[in-house]
This record gives structure tokens, C-alpha cells and sequence, in this order.
């Protein structure tokens, strides 16, 4: 497992972006996360050592922009170039997570044809109102490997119209002071939807304010995942 990230930097997008950790952690280090700029790590993927062979080792699954968006408008002039590089690493096996599905057409390359084999693309979503707009999208885009994240979870969401053709749905909750609780009975609601229809279900991190059977606990950002994996709810087909 690698991160590569190209460029940095991401603007608040919807009510999921409302307490985002890497606009907190840019705010406390004096940095605009809204100045999205290439990395020092733009061209890492395609390195070599002095022998000739990549430095980012065959058969690694890559994960892709996990601090900004794959598809923000602003890296419109630079993607190219990054899918130029996947292309030629078919070797690894890439996730990247997206708010911004319905850009996702006008940013695959011209060879993406009903997808590359090594990409998977996950759609974000917080409440049902997101749940509806992107998934309506998503699931009918030309995308070999589908991922369904609902993290932050912010209230009680419907799937059941959205999980064909889709490999896995993660849950989360929110980590921060102010973050808005995550009901337990909402994760388990979802669990129940994935099972029905034989989808891979993970649950991957509680909120920092928890409510189960009825009562709120407030978690240490330490402890939230693998509270979570103490549930042992996760269901993987």
C-alpha cells in the first residue's frame, strides 16, 4: 500500500467537508488549502532506482488524491499527465475517492473505454440528498470497479437504489470536537441494505460523538477505528 499524492490543497464541497481534517490540520500549520498546487510527489509513480526498476514496487494497491480530489476542477491541466502515468503502471492497482462525480466524464482519458481494470473509483456521500444526486450519477458511469463511501456519515441514508455493480460500501463517522454524532442504528440500516444485496460491507471508523441504544459516547480520535472493528459487523462477500 502507497499514497500518491499529485497536487494538494481542496475546497470545501458539501455538508461532509463541514469539519474536514486537512483544512483543520492546514489552518493550525498556517497553510491555505484552498491554493491547489503540484506536489514534490507529482511524478513518484514512474520513478526508478539505478538499476531501472520502479521505485513503487509491482502489485501495490495506490491510493490517489486521499488529501485533495482526484477530479477538482483546478488540477484539470495536470490530470492528464497522472493518467498518463496509471497507464503505464498497470502494474498497480489505484483508489481514489470523489465528491465530484458528476465532473467524472470530463476528466477520464480518451482510452478509458468502460474503464481501466486497475482503478477503482469511490463516490462519497454524506446524507441522502448527496446519496441521490451522485449515486443517480455513478451508477451509470463507465466504471469497472465502483466503491460507495459514506464517511462522514451525518444522518440515516437509503442505498438500496444505488449497490448494483457496486464492490464495497464503507461507513465512517466524523472526528472532531464539534463533529455531528453518528448513530450507530444508521450503520447498521446500511449493513442491512449491503447484505440484501450481497455487497461488501465495512464498517471503518465510529464518530467522535457515538450514539448506540440510545446513548451519546464521545471517542478519542485514537480509538475510532478500531472501536469500529470491535462491532464486527463487517461483511465481505
Amino acid at each position: 500500500m502507497t499514497m500518491w499524492n499529485p497536487w494538494r490543497g481542496c475546497h470545501k464541497y458539501s455538508e461532509g467537508c463541514k469539519y474536514c481534517y486537512i483544512h483543520k490540520g492546514d489552518y493550525k500549520r498556517g497553510i491555505d488549502t484552498n491554493n491547489i498546487v503540484k506536489t514534490d510527489n507529482f511524478y513518484s509513480l514512474i520513478e526508478k532506482k539505478k538499476s531501472g526498476t520502479y521505485k513503487i514496487k509491482s502489485g501495490q494497491t495506490v491510493y490517489l488524491c486521499f488529501s485533495t480530489d482526484f477530479l477538482i476542477k483546478d488540477a484539470d491541466g495536470w490530470r492528464g499527465e497522472c493518467w498518463s502515468m496509471m497507464r503505464e503502471r498497470s502494474d498497480l492497482n489505484f483508489i481514489f475517492l470523489t465528491k465530484r462525480i458528476e465532473r467524472f466524464m470530463d476528466c477520464i482519458p480518451d482510452d478509458w473505454s468502460d474503464g481501466y481494470d486497475n482503478v477503482t473509483v469511490g463516490c462519497t456521500v454524506e446524507n441522502q440528498d448527496r446519496a441521490d444526486y451522485r449515486l443517480s450519477i455513478f451508477k451509470e458511469l463507465p466504471i469497472k470497479h465502483k466503491n460507495i463511501i459514506c464517511q462522514p456519515l451525518i444522518e440515516r441514508i437509503d442505498l438500496s437504489a444505488y449497490l448494483d455493480n457496486v464492490k464495497l460500501v464503507v461507513v465512517g463517522g466524523e472526528s472532531d470536537k464539534n463533529a455531528r454524532p453518528l448513530d450507530y442504528e444508521w450503520v447498521l440500516a446500511i449493513r442491512k441494505q449491503c447484505v440484501a444485496q450481497n455487497v461488501s460491507f465495512e464498517f471503518r471508523q465510529c464518530g467522535t460523538h457515538f450514539i448506540k441504544d440510545g446513548k451519546t459516547y464521545t471517542l478519542n480520535v485514537r480509538d475510532l477505528c478500531s472501536q469500529a472493528k470491535k462491532a464486527g459487523i463487517n461483511f465481505l462477500r
